[in-house]
């Protein structure tokens, strides 16, 4: 699978880690379900600030990404729901740990409320090549 970030001067550049789009060859789509920082070990919502939450919220992408034989290398598109937008720059800061190289195309948008009080849920959309 190839991933080529896509970048037009004459659109706003991105204000975080996140490419503007990015264009795949060779592969199969995956849809993940969007996670909320829930520990899988108990079922609990992880306590603590946007931060916390964001790196068990990355864990639990990381987990079932790996399920498939897959990695955030593999991601091309994100989701990220917050319930403020004040927090955006602290989940910005966790989030892009997980994308080092080539971030994927995203959409953050802040909403009045997720499952079991959680302040931030992500999907992803990821490719799996083909041989």
């Amino acid at each position: 699978m190839t991933r080529k970030p896509l970048h037009s001067a004459k659109a706003p550049k991105a204000i975080g880690p996140y490419s503007q789009a990015v264009e795949t060859s060779g592969g199969k789509m995956v849809f993940l379900s969007g996670q909320t920082p829930l520990d899988p070990a108990t079922g609990e919502l992880v306590q603590g600030d946007v931060r916390a939450q964001t790196e068990r919220v990355m864990e639990n992408l990381r987990e079932v990404l790996a399920a498939g034989g897959l990695d955030f290398s593999h991601v091309v598109r994100c989701g990220v729901f917050l319930t403020d937008m004040g927090d955006f720059a602290a989940m910005n800061e966790v989030y892009g740990r997980s994308f080092p190289g080539t971030p994927p195309a995203r959409t953050t948008v802040e909403v009045r409320g997720l499952p079991r009080g959680a302040r931030v849920e992500i999907d992803c959309i990821a490719v799996v090549p083909t041989s």
